[in-house]
């Protein structure tokens, strides 16, 4: 939820849906619903241009996961512009059934929707698996150091692979150990771009 926009609710009493545009690919412009939830902030359209322009190059055939993946914008963007495999994580029930609309809306058959809770899916995920995550958890919970840690830890990038993160702009994040780095960084008003990488076996 963007900061300072009070919860909207319909004559249900249900949250109230708004959409995000799908930018580039097979789907472009076809919209997203999106619930208005605490903590949701789907990652705006000049974002994900700078993001996906740094991932031309990488994201066809690639196995992605958005790990916290509220209303999917990421995870969706990455399978329209030619992910063969994107698993969207979240733990908020509304969330995870809006994410099944999707899917359905746009028969998306390479996404998996899975309600979990991203950090503890990251323990038991298999190494060497990701070849991008996304990382953008709701702002000023350190969510998104503790999942590069876990990523770090646990092994679940593929060698030279690539975590994207979005963070406020006064929260830059650090590569988690020394096989990695920051390739690219860009701070959009109150928000941080940052795409690290994994190194190649043999650049360690």
């Amino acid at each position: 939820m963007v900061k300072g926009r009070q919860r909207k609710r319909n004559a249900s009493g249900k949250n109230a849906l708004g959409s995000v545009r799908i930018i580039g690919g097979l789907w472009r412009g076809r919209k997203l619903p999106v619930r208005d939830l605490p903590g949701l902030r789907p990652s705006g359209d000049r974002s994900r241009e700078t993001l996906f322009n740094w991932l031309q190059a990488s994201i066809q055939g690639a196995a992605c996961v958005d790990l916290f993946a509220g209303s999917g914008a990421l995870g969706f963007e990455a399978a329209s512009r030619g992910a063969e495999q994107v698993i969207v994580i979240d733990n908020q029930k509304e969330s995870v059934a809006t994410l099944h609309e999707s899917r359905e809306m746009l028969q998306a058959d390479q996404v998996c929707v899975l309600e979990a809770d991203a950090l503890k899916w990251l323990k038991s995920c298999t190494p060497q698996s990701i070849d991008i995550a996304f990382i953008d958890p709701p702002f000023g919970c350190g969510l998104e150091q503790r999942a590069l840690q876990l990523l770090h830890r646990h092994d679940c990038l593929k060698s030279g692979g690539l975590v994207y993160v979005e963070s406020a702009r006064q929260s830059p994040v650090f590569a988690p150990g020394p096989a990695w780095e920051i390739v690219r960084e860009k701070t959009m008003g109150d928000v941080r771009l940052s795409l690290l990488k994994k190194s190649d076996v043999g650049e360690r």
